[in-house]
């Protein structure tokens, strides 16, 4: 077994800060800090998840305010030893070039598209972080026979946890974090017939 490389050893005993992260310039794409523990997606991204992605953040930009920023794959610095990295942020405030968080006090909506590697993350630990940080709205999406289905949770403020507040096939329309209408069908290409 080989060594570590000196960028994946933590620099003190109880392990990484959220601040540590833009200074691992090392580390690959996609690196998440968890409870002081980093976080790499390791297996290739599917082609099913980075179009829904791309698809949902030109939607999302399309309908969102002055003021609000789309961003993917961006982290929230949730606290000193939390920087998760959703698939989509939308966070109410000025585009600015050189950053490289958000505050949750900023982020409106999270989204997190599911794949294997990330399941477990984004249905447990990352939906109970996310809530505990004060963000109001989480989506998850799912694949369904190819589809993607959208789970919406909406912050209950007294419990820090999120609620359910719909399952959306087909078509999305909610009227926060801001008026949307999302067609779910039209976010992947059409599927040509084989017969």
């Amino acid at each position: 077994m080989s060594a570590l490389p000196d960028w994946m050893r933590p620099p003190r005993d109880e392990g990484w800060f959220a601040d540590d992260l833009d200074r691992l310039t090392e580390a690959p794409r996609h690196t998440e800090l968890i409870d002081g523990a980093l976080v790499f997606m390791m297996s290739p991204q599917r082609s099913w998840h980075g179009r829904i992605v791309t698809a949902l953040t030109v939607a999302l930009e399309d309908q969102a305010p002055a003021g609000t920023v789309v961003e993917r794959e961006m982290t929230i610095r949730l606290d000193g030893r939390n920087r998760p990295e959703p698939d989509l942020v939308v966070a109410e405030t000025e585009y600015d070039p050189d950053r490289t968080w958000f505050s949750p006090a900023t982020v409106s909506l999270v989204v997190e598209v599911v794949s294997p590697e990330t399941a477990h993350r984004d249905r447990t630990v990352k939906v109970r972080k996310y809530a505990e940080a004060g963000i109001v709205h989480y989506w998850l999406i799912e694949e369904e026979a190819g589809a993607p289905v959208v789970h919406v949770y909406e912050l209950d403020a007294p419990t820090t946890a999120y609620a359910p507040a719909g399952i959306f096939r087909g078509r999305l329309e909610r009227p926060v974090p801001f008026p949307v209408a999302i067609d779910l069908d039209a976010l992947l290409p059409a599927r040509k017939r084989t017969d």
